[in-house]
């Protein structure tokens, strides 16, 4: 018996051992994400003169070819299968969609820097440690891409972009850095994005964590108000609800609700109130208009979709498809119906199944912790997966008014969630270890002693 739990704890250390990457390889992703997000070829233009991203991601792709030793098994999980599904059909395809030099010319290159964050980071992130440090640099990245342009605001009146009212006039909104690419609605997504992850990584740490989330939290509200993006107004109802749904302390989110509210409204111009109670039809300027113009073009979005249902117009030519039938060279206000007009039918149907298979994986997950709940070694991976579930559902929700099959937030997700569902499967299965090995030690004492009282000896 005391072999066989022997040999179970040397299978339980084998499954749990993985060969990583080197450690040069995690530092030079880390250091993409961070060139990346912080766009610092914009900010540096010689640096920018040698393509870093494309010189980056060459690097990459090298280095993991050269330990392809190590990495062993990826493909096996649900989740790449059905992105490597998705890419072989938009192989496949490219010889029937209406602009196949449109695709590999302009829009091929702009894909594949963003589907590289699924692989990179399920290919990379190999450790809790190195899982750790990702979420940090990622959380880190946004936070700053938020909290920049609204110092810039404090301080210099800066906005960054302006809104159309109607006769002659315009309302400011607050966007990206100078530096930085991303309009009001992107500015909003990046802030509805990093929310959850503060609010469940953050601040359930010590003391200083709490500080720290308390100050940036009123920050991240208050930049979202200047954006006046009602799609990341939206958005943030969205992770309120998750986080309301899932907590314990009910009333005192409400407390906490009713006084945000209060005062996110006290600090608004009337001209921002009037934009967000254009939501609910309370608006009797051209915001009204603008919201449902919206909802105007993403019907026509859908219709234009049905030129080519079955394989689409060809990867990222939304733009050059709504300029032959608009008239206007316009980028989709819909994910759904951009996968559409791009990939057509079967592509939606693909990537859908990309989707599901994400979800399906942290629906797994949020089980498996209610199986496990009084483990206190899972509290970290508890959290991540609740801050997942909320960004999820944040995410489809977003989508509906925001484009993305060429944008890397679905990819570096779903990268994400399966590094997550990874680390979460080895800390169980060390945590079984250990209990068989205190199981084992029990076991050999107990032995001992009936032993040595057997043989007459005294205690």
């Amino acid at each position: 018996m005391h072999q066989s739990i022997t040999r179970r704890l040397g299978e339980t250390a084998a499954a749990s051992h993985v060969e990583q990457v080197s450690a040069f390889t995690f530092a030079l992703y880390m250091y993409f994400l961070i060139g990346f997000f912080l766009h610092i070829s914009s900010r540096v233009p010689i640096y920018g003169s040698i393509r870093p991203t494309l010189v980056l991601v060459i690097a990459l792709v090298t280095l993991l070819f050269l330990q392809r030793d190590r990495l062993k098994g990826w493909t096996q999980e649900p989740i790449m299968q059905a992105m490597l599904a998705f890419l072989l059909y938009l192989a496949v395809s490219l010889p029937f969609v209406e602009w196949q030099g449109s695709v590999i010319r302009y829009n091929l290159s702009e894909f594949v820097k963003a589907v590289v964050f699924l692989f990179f980071t399920v290919l990379i992130v190999d450790s809790e440690k190195r899982l750790k440090i990702f979420l940090v640099v990622f959380i880190g990245c946004q936070i700053i891409r938020v909290l920049e342009p609204l110092y810039l605001h404090l301080t210099t009146g800066y906005w960054g972009s302006r809104t159309y009212l109607g006769g002659g006039e315009f309302s400011a909104r607050l966007a990206g850095a100078p530096s930085d690419v991303i309009n009001p609605n992107e500015l909003g997504f990046v802030i509805a994005t990093v929310i959850p992850f503060l609010h469940y990584l953050v601040w359930p740490g010590r003391f200083w964590a709490k500080l720290f989330y308390l100050a940036v939290l009123p920050a991240l509200l208050y930049a979202l108000i200047l954006t006046q993006s009602r799609g990341a107004f939206l958005a943030l109802l969205v992770v309120a609800w998750m986080i309301f749904r899932k907590s314990n302390r009910k009333v005192m989110l409400i407390v906490a609700a009713i006084a945000i509210a209060i005062a996110g409204w006290n600090v608004m111009s009337p001209q921002q109130k009037d934009r967000y109670l254009s939501l609910v039809g309370e608006s009797q300027t051209s915001n009204t208009d603008s919201a449902e113009g919206r909802l105007r073009g993403m019907v026509l979005e859908f219709e234009l979709a049905m030129n080519r249902p079955l394989v689409g117009h060809g990867l990222g030519t939304t733009p050059e498809a709504k300029t032959h039938m608009f008239g206007k060279k316009r980028a989709a206000h819909n994910f759904y119906a951009e996968i559409l007009i791009e990939t057509g039918l079967i592509g939606f149907v693909f990537f859908m199944r990309f989707l599901f298979r994400v979800y399906r994986k942290l629906k797994d997950n949020s089980r498996s912790f209610r199986e496990s709940e009084h483990d206190v070694s899972l509290t970290f991976y508890d959290n991540l997966n609740k801050a997942l579930i909320a960004v999820f559902w944040m995410y489809v929700v977003y989508s509906t008014n925001y484009w993305g099959l060429s944008q890397y937030y679905w990819y570096l997700f779903a990268g994400l969630v399966i590094v997550f569902s990874v680390r979460l499967k080895e800390k169980r299965q060390v945590s079984s270890g250990s209990e068989e090995r205190e199981g084992a030690g029990v076991f050999t004492h107990k032995f001992a002693l009936a032993r040595r009282v057997a043989s007459g000896r005294r205690l």
